[in-house]
């Protein structure tokens, strides 16, 4: 059976009846469709040619929050009872992006040409993962599409609130380190060797800490350019390194996992994804052995990625979830023990959406006493670097005031 032909859109100019010029978009099969369209609205057509595509690269980035906003729009309108098309052709033609917009009219118009919603989603794999796409198709296969939807669209705008605040919990500090390091490779290029020119018609040995400043003050001015480039590759190779290593994902994972306060979150956070992650597909009626290998991508951590694909292999030898939770190591008792009582009760999906409502407001609390904690350690870093510069500066000062 022959494919249908998908509809373009074309841009066009001419004379209304009143005779004046008129411009505007519309959608057809090929030019002349669009031309006889335009007749017959009234609108002799001068100018028909179809719209250009962004070039490579012009319009935003999809990130996943456009695609959350997205799913909650198409729940809105299919709840409301807008037909599928219209639906996209609506939130497409709306939206300020135009990557986006080309995304959403290429899945609109592989729809109208027959193929179904989880099909068209899947051919845009970069967008939609295969979680979305089973979540999508499983609501199709039950006639319960428009429910679904919603599902989709609590559980992204979930991960995303939850996304944010594991960056807001690791930007932090980050951004307390980088501040730190400006601020003193300032003070050591710009004032330093200002000092450093007054000490030298002392006749006198500096003190030790002051002498260690200016040699430090010396290096930063020759190799200042080796200092920011080494720094800049090695954070350039190591998220390289994370994104094409296994291996090296797999050690650095884990290794996060250790750190204070931030390894806790991270935890909770992993946690709280694979519940909620699990606990959306179970109740959509995916099979559980099916959902492990959508649920272990979802985690956000390698070390609990790992865990769920073994998981999922002893669940298909006959195995209970609880049970194979346990052999992991991974999880804390409260969340094995939670799954245990889910399962017993038939009503794994509900229990595990109350782990992950925990664990996400505990990652809440966290997030908030973190940055509450960080705002006088800034302030006290920043103090001790500066103020140690600044005493390093004036020791030799108050040493020939003492000597006078």
């Amino acid at each position: 059976m022959a494919a249908r032909a998908e509809k373009v859109t074309f841009v066009w100019q001419g004379m209304n009846k009143k005779g004046d010029r008129v411009t505007g978009e519309t959608d057809a099969l090929n030019e002349n469709l669009a031309k006889a369209e335009l007749r017959r609205q009234g609108i002799n057509p001068t100018k028909v040619k179809k719209k250009p595509k962004p070039l490579f690269g012009s319009g935003k980035k999809i990130t996943s929050k456009d695609i959350s906003v997205f799913s909650r729009q198409l729940a809105t309108m299919m709840s409301a009872g807008v037909p599928l098309v219209q639906a996209f052709e609506i939130i497409g033609k709306g939206h300020e992006n135009p990557n986006m917009q080309n995304l959403l009219m290429d899945i609109k118009n592989s729809v109208e040409s027959g193929d179904s919603l989880a099909d068209s989603l899947a051919k845009h794999p970069k967008h939609f993962d295969d979680l979305y796409v089973n979540l999508v198709n499983s609501g199709e296969q039950a006639g319960a599409l428009e429910t679904l939807l919603d599902k989709i669209a609590t559980y992204k705008e979930k991960t995303e609130s939850m996304k944010a605040k594991i960056k807001k919990a690791i930007t932090y500090p980050a951004a307390v380190v980088v501040i730190a390091f400006i601020v003193s490779t300032i003070l050591l290029v710009k004032v330093v060797p200002t000092f450093q020119d007054l000490f030298q018609g002392f006749g006198a040995d500096l003190p030790a800490f002051t002498q260690m400043v200016i040699n430090l003050s010396e290096v930063f001015q020759k190799w200042w350019w080796a200092i920011f480039g080494v720094i800049g590759f090695t954070i350039f190779a190591l998220i390289r390194a994370h994104k094409t290593s296994p291996k090296f994902r797999r050690s650095f994972d884990k290794l996060m996992l250790k750190f204070p306060i931030i390894g806790v979150i991270i935890e909770k956070s992993s946690i709280a994804r694979f519940a909620r992650t699990l606990s959306t597909m179970f109740a959509a009626g995916v099979p559980l052995v099916e959902a492990m290998g959508s649920v272990a991508g979802a985690t956000g951590n390698a070390v609990f990625s790992d865990a769920t694909l073994r998981m999922r292999d002893d669940v298909a030898t006959g195995m209970q979830l609880q049970q194979t939770m346990k052999s992991t190591g991974v999880f804390p008792n409260m969340v094995t023990q939670m799954v245990a009582i889910g399962e017993e009760s038939g009503s794994l999906d509900a229990m595990l959406s109350k782990v992950a409502d925990f664990h996400e407001e505990e990652v809440d609390n966290m997030v908030d006493n973190l940055s509450s904690l960080l705002e006088p350690m800034i302030m006290a870093i920043l103090g001790v670097l500066v103020g140690g510069l600044v005493i390093a500066m004036y020791l030799p000062i108050f040493k020939m005031g003492s000597v006078i």
